[in-house]
């Protein structure tokens, strides 16, 4: 199967609008542009770097208008928008009066894909989803399938669809953002891994946001893969208009039941692949073959698994791709163990389900945690992870919060607060959890909190972490 063959014929003179300069509009505005359409982005800023970015496009022949994102160019016969621009933004609410279709990048990519185009194998939900996705890629490699891990991953969909590589199958990051603006995507086979609040100040509600998350089930042809554990998603999946003889495929780290993948005796097993699911089991891999082997991991290694598996990869593909991958930096990265003492970087944790998921990795834990909150509220966290702490250190702008949701639920366990945002913060952070853990601890960053209150990004938040850590392994040696 390839990605080619795309028909030009109804773009050719086109008027188009792209919302956005960025990873997404950028490679929209060449590709429409490549297809014969006219084509105007728009963009709120009118920074330095959006005025690098304009003369470049211009002198491709594309037209960018800076500083005003809001007006719909006249004549326009299609939006396409960057991921991130809210629903509410003025610009939507004026196509809509005239009638004006709005597509996201991941719904032009799924039109223009060519008539022989490799199948799309999805996977969505609040936290994991990258991870998941690239063991699915590994996964499928490992089969001899050719594919590549795109969409939210930071690999342009457009790219993959459009460029000389043929792919067998695509392994596709999507998040809600990007599933809110892509009405007629239809994956072969899809997976939600989870639901919490996340992203409610751009979607509105809970509810908006699950049902953004579910439009990845629509039109499944071969399995829709749901957590067991997790109720909403299998309503979603229940709620999905799917192809005749689309099946629910539950992923669970208890022992599974039939169609679903799950936990026994330290091994994946499969009982939903199988020719007799009501007796028979297929082993996949087992638990030592996740790295790391932390409980949602292994999740996000089942929902892998059970993808391809709905593709018709082999048990023994499963097992060396799960042990040929390795996990990004910034995921529950072990980084030093300093005088017995483990420090491990989680700065991906982001928000409190993903801080949830990696707290219950460890038995006992000081925990570095704050920044900005997001509106997320801490009382559940706490309350479920207060077992696990012997300690905590609080940063970031939002961290009174987390200090009060302690004070609450685990008044028992020390905290120091530094009073402080500058990036000068996390040496003394590490710092200060080195004086509180004692052998056999985990210092854990796991702030539940976005970085952008003391660091550019999770990626300079985890490197500081790691970096003041290496520092104290250098110190005590």
């Amino acid at each position: 199967m390839g990605s080619r063959q795309v028909s030009t014929t109804s773009w050719q003179g086109r008027h188009v609008t792209v919302a956005g300069l960025g990873v997404s509009g950028i490679p929209a505005a060449r590709a429409l542009a490549g297809l014969g359409a006219h084509v105007t982005v728009v963009n709120d800023g009118d920074d330095e770097r959006s005025r690098a970015q304009a003369e470049e496009l211009r002198s491709e022949g594309i037209t960018v208008r800076l500083g005003d994102g809001d007006t719909l160019p006249e004549g326009a016969a299609l939006v396409v928008t960057a991921p991130g621009w809210r629903p509410d933004k003025p610009l939507f609410a004026a196509a809509e009066a005239a009638g004006v279709e709005v597509w996201g990048d991941v719904e032009l990519a799924w039109r223009l894909r060519g008539p022989d185009a490799a199948p799309w194998l999805a996977v969505t939900g609040t936290n994991g989803k990258t991870t998941t996705v690239r063991m699915l890629a590994s996964i499928l490699q490992a089969a001899g399938l050719r594919t590549a891990a795109v969409g939210n991953i930071g690999v342009s969909l457009l790219d993959a669809v459009l460029g000389e590589q043929e792919y067998d199958v695509l392994a596709v990051e999507l998040s809600s953002y990007q599933l809110h603006w892509a009405p007629s995507l239809r994956a072969h086979s899809a997976a939600v891994l989870n639901l919490a609040p996340d992203h409610l100040d751009w979607h509105g509600s809970m509810e908006a946001y699950a049902a953004d998350k579910g439009r990845i089930y629509e039109g499944n042809t071969v399995a829709c893969v749901y957590n067991a554990a997790d109720q909403a998603t299998e309503g979603l999946v229940r709620e999905a208009d799917v192809e005749e003889g689309c099946r629910a495929i539950g992923f669970t780290l208890g022992a599974p039941g039939p169609s679903q993948v799950g936990i026994v005796d330290g091994l994946l097993v499969d009982r939903a692949f199988v020719e007799n699911r009501q007796k028979q089991a297929q082993e996949l891999a087992e638990v030592s073959d996740v790295d790391p082997p932390a409980p949602h991991n292994i999740a996000n290694a089942l929902a892998a698994a059970a993808l391809a598996r709905a593709f018709g990869v082999p048990a023994g593909a499963v097992r060396e791709g799960l042990r040929a991958f390795r996990p990004d930096a910034h995921r529950i990265e072990h980084v030093a163990d300093v005088a017995g003492v483990a420090y491990v970087d989680d700065s991906k944790a982001t928000n409190t389900h993903a801080a949830e998921a990696s707290l219950a990795a460890y038995e006992s834990i000081v925990w570095i945690a704050g920044g900005l909150a997001k509106g997320a509220t801490f009382d559940e966290l706490v309350q479920r992870s207060a077992p696990r702490l012997r300690a905590a250190v609080l940063i970031g702008a939002d961290r009174a919060l987390i200090r009060e949701a302690l004070a609450r639920h685990a008044p028992e366990v020390p905290v120091v607060d530094l009073d402080r945002t500058d990036t000068g913060a996390m040496p003394q952070a590490v710092a200060e959890a080195a004086r509180l853990a004692k052998t056999g601890d985990t210092v854990l960053l796991a702030p539940a909190c976005a970085s952008m209150d003391m660091f550019t990004n999770y990626t300079k938040r985890g490197q500081a972490f790691a970096d003041a850590v290496r520092a104290l392994a250098a110190e005590r040696a």
